[in-house]
């Protein structure tokens, strides 16, 4: 393997974790969001709502990016071509799909459960990829994936704050939804970025346009929400959502930039180890306590990557 690979396949695995640390801090905001005022006086919009503002910000600011670097006619351009049109359907598949469902998880399992059952999706991805994307995948690789799933569900499990009811089973399969959504998401974006023209930030430009788009004009519509969101919008909590969206941005343009250089199923796995920076988040500033569970899963996370990195490394070309 030459150098210039190698430096190729290292910055591909940093981006990945850096797109890890964003949504990290990202699912700890969201779960403070979707609880203040005046979120949690309508229970049933919340979640929809508050994924709609959240992307709708992050499309500002990935828009706003685009426009200031003159490249914003590119993206545009893009939208007309084959890639784009995948590009498109990966938005929907990862943004309101996806994101729904995670945040309705959330609201009806916290972001613990919710974060865990979600945390698959890197499993799922990789047997797309390894189907449809012919992507290589070596026993390492495999073994890390698996490795950094099952230390997300260490991380993430809490049975003392197991309430099983109907609510319990519905997040449950919530948050199972988000994992298929987003493991197909990673796939299609994958594959849309193998387009000549496609840069990874205007995939990303298109994604969350379009995801902000899909919420704005048909789901907060179809479901009168647009109260609540005026309502949001003159609070306190508007800054907290725009800081959301910026934080979305970041880990969704480090996400896209990964997998188009690792490919989908390394790239998912690294981006999986965010419950671990949500967890260090709420320990740090909503002084969550450390237990033995955390230093165990931690290090069974840090082994998965550890192992998907390496194994990045090989078989980069």
């Amino acid at each position: 393997m030459n150098v210039k690979s190698m430096k190729k396949a290292r910055m591909g695995i940093g981006l990945g974790a850096g797109s890890a640390v964003a949504w990290g801090i990202d699912t700890v905001l969201i779960g403070i969001i979707i609880a203040s005022t005046p979120f949690k006086q309508s229970i049933v919009l919340a979640p929809i709502i508050a994924a709609f503002m959240h992307d709708f910000f992050s499309a500002l600011w990935i828009s706003l990016l685009m426009i200031i670097k003159g490249e914003f006619i590119s993206v545009l351009k893009l939208l007309k071509t084959k890639s784009g049109a995948i590009l498109v359907m990966g938005a929907l598949s990862g943004g309101p799909l996806a994101m729904t469902f995670y945040f309705l998880g959330i609201q009806y399992v916290g972001v613990t459960y919710a974060a865990s059952i979600s945390s698959i999706f890197p499993g799922i991805g990789a047997v797309l990829a390894f189907t449809f994307l012919k992507e290589k995948m070596n026993r390492r690789t495999w073994f890390g994936i698996i490795l950094s799933i099952i230390g997300v569900i260490i991380l993430a499990y809490s049975p003392t704050e197991l309430n099983v009811d109907s609510h319990f089973y519905i997040g449950i399969l919530f948050s199972l939804g988000a994992a298929i959504f987003w493991g197909l998401e990673g796939v299609i974006g994958a594959w849309g970025m193998k387009g000549k023209d496609v840069v990874p930030l205007y995939a990303i430009n298109i994604r969350q346009m379009t995801s902000a788009l899909c919420y704005g004009l048909f789901i907060v519509s179809l479901i009168d929400g647009y109260p609540l969101v005026f309502e949001a919008a003159s609070s306190k909590i508007v800054w907290l959502i725009v800081i959301a969206g910026l934080l979305g941005a970041a880990n969704y343009s480090l996400y896209y930039m990964s997998i188009n250089i690792i490919g989908a199923a390394r790239g998912q796995s690294l981006n999986n180890t965010y419950v671990f920076w949500a967890i260090v988040t709420e320990i740090i500033f909503i002084g969550a306590p450390i237990s033995l569970q955390f230093i165990i899963g931690a290090l069974i996370v840090l082994m998965g990557s550890l192992m998907v990195s390496g194994s990045a490394k090989e078989s980069n070309h």
